[in-house]
């Protein structure tokens, strides 16, 4: 890069000597091909002793040291670390908007538990069970909670467990329960607009939240119509078990013993369902749904203002005295996510100083040499995110790099970015339950007790969703091409436009 041509930048708030100025724009890649990605593959390296030596699935301060290192390296290609630190910020900035909302989700997470909601969809659920229809409900119930909730983390770690136990008393093999319970609750993770992960990559790529929710139909509906079909047909086989059902009971009797429950109690989810529906922005469909669980959970739980506002900050404590119940019921607040925010806020920093030094620039050239169709693009989407979840382990970073690698790629070819958060999606979103290091699979082997290779054949909506979208990649069917007036405009919009 010519230096003369290079803008320079004050950063006020912590320089305010105009003498002390830096260059903001990114660094060319070098041509050294190694020395431009060694950051990433130092940082890659730290997780993986994180994971397999250290056994903790936490990769926040990995990240950190990754910042470190590129920020070295920034130094040694002679530009300063405050330049990096601005452009950090600038990709920080693009998910601000998802940010807001995972704290926003926390809020209602915890509202609709005192509101009776949760409680409501768990009784009514609990009453559709039987050896035959077991695993398909199964898959039903967690899908619709993780709609509802937003979360396949929080819908695996209460619901899922207790439906392993359930399971297990029906006499179905835990690796098919698990599968079932995976398969709906990452449906659940990848479709609702609550959710962390479809907020976070379509912002990323500069996507519009429902245009990204609309582009993910044609592949993850199909795959869920298959797995419930596969997994109603499955249990016809357990017809003829016999159960003992007082968990069951148990579970439903305590829910009615402790909550008011009625179709009242649904109303926040309707709210929601109705807002999204009508295409309303994230942030005030899920506002709206946590006033009107406030209201329910004051008017029909007869919870006081003052106990609202503290479960509203630090989630609710359970305390029906069954410890099943009382796990499935504790959770929420925005205390509660705070792990996944400064997760977010890490990855994110993270990608944005190794923009600023290059790797992905580096790594775009690469790509530029063999992407020529379609199926090079695409291709790339699949085999980047894939690589990413494997090598990094990290589902952050495995949705946020390829976004920001080939949002302007898929702009140029004149195809619409929503092929794109897709593709990311289906191979991110899906796939990191079935990667035993990756931080998906790593708390659902621990949390159920079932090795990832044992339940991943049978995560059939998790594996078939990028499978369905290789089909449709063949016969050229939902890669929506962008009108060419609008690719140069697309390509260079902001992300923080498109979400609001």
């Amino acid at each position: 890069m010519n230096n003369a041509t290079e803008t320079t930048n004050t950063f006020e708030p912590n320089h305010p000597d105009p003498k002390r100025s830096f260059k903001t724009n990114p660094i060319e890649p070098s041509g050294n091909f190694l020395l431009d990605i060694a950051p990433l593959i130092l940082t890659t390296a730290i997780l993986m002793v994180q994971f397999f030596v250290f056994k903790d699935f936490t990769p926040h301060i990995p990240l950190v040291c990754g910042i470190v290192i590129t920020g070295l390296f920034v130094r040694f290609r002679k530009r300063k670390w405050l330049g990096m630190e601005n452009h950090m910020y600038k990709v920080v900035k693009v998910g601000l908007p998802a940010i807001v909302l995972l704290i926003t989700i926390g809020m209602l997470i915890a509202a609709w538990i005192k509101a009776g909601t949760v409680a409501t969809i768990l009784y009514y659920g609990f009453a559709i069970f039987s050896p035959s229809t077991f695993l398909a409900a199964t898959c039903v119930l967690c899908a619709v909670l993780s709609l509802a909730t937003g979360t396949s983390w929080g819908t695996v770690g209460t619901v899922g467990l207790a439906l392993m136990g359930i399971g297990h008393g029906l006499g179905i093999p835990e690796p098919w329960t698990a599968g079932a319970v995976i398969s709906g609750s990452f449906f659940g993770d990848k479709m609702s607009p609550l959710s962390d992960t479809t907020n976070l990559t379509p912002a990323a790529a500069g996507v519009d939240l429902w245009e990204h929710i609309k582009g993910m139909l044609p592949t993850t509906v199909p795959a869920m119509i298959i797995s419930i079909l596969v997994y109603a047909y499955v249990g016809i086989q357990y017809s003829a078990q016999t159960a003992d059902f007082h968990d069951i009971e148990l579970m439903r009797r305590t829910l009615s013993d402790n909550y008011h429950i009625s179709l009242i109690t649904l109303l926040p989810g309707v709210v929601v369902i109705g807002a999204a529906m009508m295409r309303f922005p994230a942030l005030p469909t899920v506002l709206g749904g946590v006033i009107v669980a406030c209201l329910v959970a004051v008017g029909v739980q007869g919870v006081d203002i003052k106990d609202l506002f503290n479960v509203l900050q630090n989630g609710v404590v359970s305390t029906t005295g069954v410890e099943i119940v009382d796990k499935l019921l504790s959770k929420g607040g925005v205390m509660s996510m705070t792990w996944v925010v400064t997760l977010t806020l890490l990855a994110l920093s993270f990608v944005g100083a190794l923009e600023f030094y290059g790797t992905l620039n580096a790594i775009l050239q690469k790509i530029n040499q063999f992407v020529r169709s379609r199926f090079g693009l695409v291709g790339t989407t699949y085999t980047s995110t894939i690589g990413i979840g494997v090598v990094v382990g990290d589902v952050y970073t495995t949705l946020v790099m390829p976004a920001r690698l080939l949002k302007d790629k898929y702009a140029q070819m004149g195809y619409k970015r929503t092929a794109l958060t897709r593709s990311i999606e289906d191979c991110g979103t899906l796939l990191s339950p079935l990667i035993p290091w990756n931080m998906g699979g790593g708390f659902v082997a621990a949390t159920l007790g079932v090795a990832t290779l044992a339940y991943a054949p049978y995560a059939i909506a998790c594996w078939l969703s990028p499978v369905i979208g290789l089909v449709w990649l063949i016969l050229n069917k939902f890669i929506p091409k962008e009108p060419p007036a609008n690719i140069a405009k697309d390509a260079d919009s902001d992300a923080i436009g498109n979400m609001t």
